[in-house]
């Protein structure tokens, strides 16, 4: 069943640092290139230190709404989807709320989480709230900062991370025919240990000393495990999202997929041959960008018109969980 709405507005945020792979060549000891021929990445954005995730977030928003032509009481609800909330408490979006001006406003806000699958389970969240006719305008938005959970000391993570935020800006309109056509989400838990940040929650605690917070504080990751797991699932949700909309691949004009890595980025491709120069490739630019990536990777799509009105756009990807999740939006 389609939620029945349309995309109208979106903006992205990327920090003003930039670094280049060279940098990461001459830190390490690597020779000049190393970096860019082992993972596939030139350069990537980094944030500052007032570089936060809600203030890249209400950037990208303001973006968002101005596109959509929204003023501050016109939309229902903030909904984030970010990889790493700013803090435990509050929510980001409420931070994101207050920096749009909105503090006082009472539009509810909230986040909602499924580490680099957040967007995709945030916009479905706000597409049920359409559908049922509880809200009619959503700002859905992802900002994440990887760049500050990175252990400096291992290169092959620090190289393919980078940071940003992106939002949407939706809407609910008469055509039945667009919207989310078509959904399909998969976890497995066993799998839990093969990416996690220990820290910032409730596992490690002041008492186990600071060694332990630190620890705990750098993202740990088994790539090849990951990856393994993740296309084992990707197939199945693929098809089922798919068979939802009523589709085939062939009808798919681009493929939004997460920007995990360039490994990653090239097996979709594989799944989309003989079409697999309708997958979006931003990674050689962008890195890594946790739950932002997504509807970063949707906005460049739309920037370049990739896809336009009527068209099918697959969001596709993987997160730490193993969560493999698909969704066709009609535009």
């Amino acid at each position: 069943m389609l939620s029945n709405f349309a995309i109208a507005g979106w903006g992205t945020y990327r920090p003003l640092r930039v670094l280049h792979s060279s940098e990461l060549d001459a830190r390490h000891g690597h020779p000049r290139g190393w970096t860019e021929e082992q993972f596939g990445i030139t350069s990537r954005h980094v944030a500052g230190p007032g570089e936060t995730s809600s203030m890249m977030a209400a950037q990208a928003a303001r973006r968002a709404l101005e596109m959509a032509g929204w003023h501050e009481s016109d939309f229902d609800a903030i909904i984030g989807g970010c990889g790493v909330m700013e803090q435990p408490i509050p929510s980001t979006a409420a931070l994101v709320q207050d920096r749009l001006g909105l503090g006082r406003s009472g539009i509810p806000a909230f986040d909602v989480n499924q580490t680099c699958l957040s967007f995709i389970a945030a916009l479905d969240v706000a597409g049920m709230g359409i559908a049922t006719g509880r809200w009619r305008r959503v700002l859905v938005f992802a900002a994440d900062i990887a760049s500050c959970g990175l252990d400096e000391n291992d290169p092959k993570i620090r190289s393919i991370f980078g940071d940003g935020a992106a939002a949407l800006a939706i809407e609910a309109c008469g055509d039945n025919a667009r919207g989310i056509a078509g959904h399909s989400m998969a976890t497995f838990g066993a799998h839990n240990r093969l990416a996690q940040l220990r820290a910032g929650g409730t596992k490690l605690r002041v008492q186990e000393g600071y060694d332990a917070l630190v620890a705990g504080s750098h993202f740990e990751m088994d790539a090849f495990g990951i990856f393994k797991a993740a296309a084992k699932a990707l197939p199945d949700v693929i098809g089922q999202a798919l068979a939802a909309a009523g589709i085939g691949k062939q009808a798919i004009a681009c493929i939004v997929c997460h920007q995990a890595s360039a490994p990653g980025i090239k097996h979709v491709q594989k799944l989309f041959a003989p079409h697999e120069g309708r997958v979006v490739d931003i990674f050689a630019q962008h890195g890594n960008q946790i739950a932002a990536s997504i509807p970063t990777c949707l906005a460049h799509a739309l920037d370049e018109g990739l896809a336009g009105e009527g068209d099918h756009v697959l969001l596709l990807g993987t997160a730490a969980g193993i969560s493999a999740g698909a969704m066709v939006l009609r535009l």
